[in-house]
């Protein structure tokens, strides 16, 4: 079953003798379950594509698919329904609410959207985690790795249709990474999630069921 899928994706800044093209017709598609790490080096598109995935830009042409909804056809509002709902994100710098408990970070999409909370579920979660003895901590309190188990956390507690993951390592020393790394590939598994991650770092994407390489705005290796 299809997930994500792109067609023809473009996104062009500027025009003329200034004109970047940061995505050049990225044809991409990702089936349910699967752990893509798109791997390419600085400038060479993979960020401004994970914000076409994941519906935090538009595209200047193409299009992008999540769980049968198209991006654009959606109006503002829908669309940020749609990613509360439907994507969860992981990003380099854990964005946790520094206010909140551990668990109250792990449960805000779902309460934001006025969900109910399936306990078992977001309980799995933790236990598959390790942050049973952490829940009532403040992420201040917590060490890089142990933050982004959180975020983590807080991605796969809505039940999303896909995972977005923007150089979850970025800011952990190599042992934590592959901790980490560890944590998505179970994960992956262990919940059917669909995971699409953002890397520049070879050893991490090696970790991924399929790496997808972007160069000049254009996908070189499907993997």
């Amino acid at each position: 079953m299809v997930i994500l899928e792109t067609r023809d994706l473009r996104k062009i800044y500027g025009s003329g003798d200034t004109e970047v093209r940061a995505l050049d017709g990225v044809d991409l598609t990702v089936e349910k379950g699967e752990f893509a790490a798109v791997v390419g080096t600085s400038g060479s598109g993979k960020s401004t594509l994970l914000h076409m995935l994941g519906g935090l830009d538009r595209p200047t042409s193409g299009t992008v698919t999540v769980d049968g909804r198209e991006l654009s056809s959606l109006k503002d509002e829908e669309l940020t329904i749609f990613r509360r709902r439907k994507i969860g994100f992981v990003f380099q710098n854990y964005n946790l609410v520094p206010v909140l408990s551990v668990y109250e970070n792990i449960v805000l999409p779902i309460q934001l959207d006025g969900a109910a909370i399936d306990r078992d579920y977001v309980g799995r979660i933790i236990e598959t985690l390790g942050l049973e003895r952490k829940l009532r901590s403040l992420p201040n309190n917590l060490s890089g790795g142990q933050q982004q188990r959180v975020a983590i956390a807080r991605a796969l507690a809505a039940k999303p249709a896909i995972i977005l993951a923007d150089e979850p390592t970025g800011n952990l020393d190599s042992k934590t990474s592959l901790d980490v790394m560890g944590l998505l590939k179970i994960t992956s598994e262990k919940f059917v999630q669909t995971i699409v991650m953002i890397t520049h770092n070879e050893e991490i994407a090696q970790m991924a069921g399929r790496i997808i390489r972007i160069e000049d705005g254009r996908i070189t290796v499907r993997g």
